[in-house]
Parts: C-alpha cells; sequence; structure tokens
C-alpha cells in the first residue's frame, strides 16, 4: 500500500517548465526561480529596420534594459531593471501559484507578475513647473500568467494585463487593457521558435491620440544549460510593457520592425 502511494506521488509531479526563461521574449512566463537562484538580463533592440548603409538598424540608436531577478522561496522572486527609453527603473515581482502536473490533474501553471514602473527623465517632461508631481512618473502593471505544455516540446501562453498610468499625454487613457499571448516550440535540442503577440482591448478617445496598435515579435531561442540567447523582430521598442500595452503606435502590418537580441 506505501509502495502504491509513494508510486501515485510520482506519477504527478509538476511537468517540466514550458518555458525556460522569466521572459520569452518581452512577455513574462510562468517560469519560476528556486530559492535563492538568480538571473541577469540583458535586452538590446536595434533602430528601425530601414537602409543597408546603416546594416538595417545595427549602426542607429539602440534600446537596452539590464535586469536582475533573485529567488526569494522556490514560489516568490523579486527583481530590478534599468532601461535606456524614457530613463525607466522598474521593481518587479512574481508568484507562483499553480504548476501543471503530469498526471493532468492541475492542466495549468498560473503565476501572478506585477510592477512599479519610474520615469525618471527630466521634470519638465512631466508638464508645467507649477503643476508637477513625482506622482507624474509612475506606472504599474499587472498580469495573471497562464501556461500550458503540450507534449515535450510545445509550450503556449495567455497573459491578461492591465497596466495604469497616473499620467498621460492628452488624449490617452490612464487604464489600459491588452491580451498577451506567446509561443515556444523546440525544433531542435535546447533550440526553439519563439512568437508573441499582444492585442489592445481599448483605445485612447481623445482627438490628438494615435491608435494603439497590437505588438508582435518573433524569431528564435538558442538554449544552453544555464544560458538563454534570443534573437526576433519587433515592431515595437519600449522593451517594458507598461509603455508598450499604453503607447504603441506602430503597426505590425506595415513592416515597421527592429532586430533584437535578449541574453538571460
Amino acid at each position: 500500500l506505501f509502495s502504491g502511494f509513494v508510486m501515485a506521488q510520482e506519477e504527478d509531479e509538476p511537468v517540466y517548465p514550458p518555458f525556460e526563461t522569466l521572459t520569452l521574449i518581452d512577455n513574462e512566463t510562468t517560469f519560476s526561480l528556486y530559492k535563492g537562484s538568480k538571473v541577469l538580463e540583458i535586452q538590446h533592440r536595434f533602430s528601425d529596420i530601414e537602409k543597408i548603409n546603416d546594416i538595417f538598424g545595427i549602426f542607429g540608436s539602440a534600446n537596452t534594459r539590464i535586469g536582475f531577478t533573485y529567488g526569494i522561496s522556490d514560489k516568490i522572486a523579486l527583481g530590478l531593471g534599468t532601461t535606456r527609453a524614457y530613463m525607466q527603473q522598474d521593481l518587479n515581482w512574481k508568484y507562483a501559484i499553480l504548476r501543471q502536473t503530469t498526471s493532468g490533474r492541475m492542466p495549468i501553471s498560473l503565476s501572478y507578475y506585477g510592477n512599479a514602473v519610474l520615469d525618471a527623465r527630466e521634470d519638465k517632461y512631466f508638464g508645467p513647473e507649477e503643476d508637477y508631481n513625482f506622482a507624474y512618473r509612475m506606472s504599474y502593471l499587472t498580469q495573471l500568467l497562464i501556461s500550458r505544455k503540450f507534449g515535450e516540446k510545445v509550450g503556449i501562453s495567455v497573459n491578461p494585463t492591465f497596466v495604469y498610468y497616473n499620467a498621460v499625454p492628452e488624449g490617452y487613457r490612464n487604464d489600459n487593457y491588452s491580451l498577451n499571448f506567446g509561443g515556444r516550440f523546440q525544433v531542435l535540442g535546447f533550440h526553439s521558435i519563439i512568437i508573441e503577440y499582444d492585442q489592445p482591448l481599448v483605445q485612447p478617445t481623445g482627438e490628438n491620440a494615435k491608435t494603439i496598435e497590437p505588438n508582435l515579435s518573433f524569431g528564435v531561442e538558442i538554449g544552453t544549460s544555464t544560458h538563454s540567447f534570443r534573437v526576433f523582430a519587433s515592431n515595437y521598442n519600449s522593451i517594458v510593457k507598461n509603455r508598450d500595452v499604453a503607447f504603441n503606435d506602430r503597426s505590425p502590418w506595415e513592416g515597421d520592425y527592429q532586430f533584437g537580441f535578449n541574453i538571460s
């Protein structure tokens, strides 16, 4: 009887993670750090793919984020990051709620992710001097991260997302919503094809505001036992999801892309 009980427990272990990095491209995944583990991530975007004389954006202006994440426990991780564009400084956290199991009793993995982002540019970017308020610099993101692994090689994620800005340009929304999708398809050993798509669910109502466009990115992931190197093209440049969800006006259907890479 005891042997049968132990065998049943072993058969209901968590599946091997469908994603092996904290972010797929820019969207968070349900991947969890173990207690005491540390991840350094470098996310880089070149400028627009346009002319051969700047090697299709490589010689143009670039955007970079450097982030560090620490596993406080096997379920809780805390991270810090700094991004060149808009001088964004982010504090982020993730909590692993559920893990998909091999028996199928739990069919999905579920995590919660949130951040608080400070725009550290000069005061003049936040309205007239007499109206300046430090709170205008802040934005916040909340996500549910839902993923499922199919077989040994396919991982799919869906992330309902809410972004709130304390202050926005005239005509734009403080509250923004999107539904973010991700896919990872292993094709050879540790190497995979990766894709992300974010669908905005609301639009600005002001006359001066531009239409918020979907975010699309796709590329390849080259993995080792300790590193992940991702090369891709995307139609957005901000890296930090808060701005991409609330302000991206570059259409993925009109060829507005730049190359990028991530190293974890």
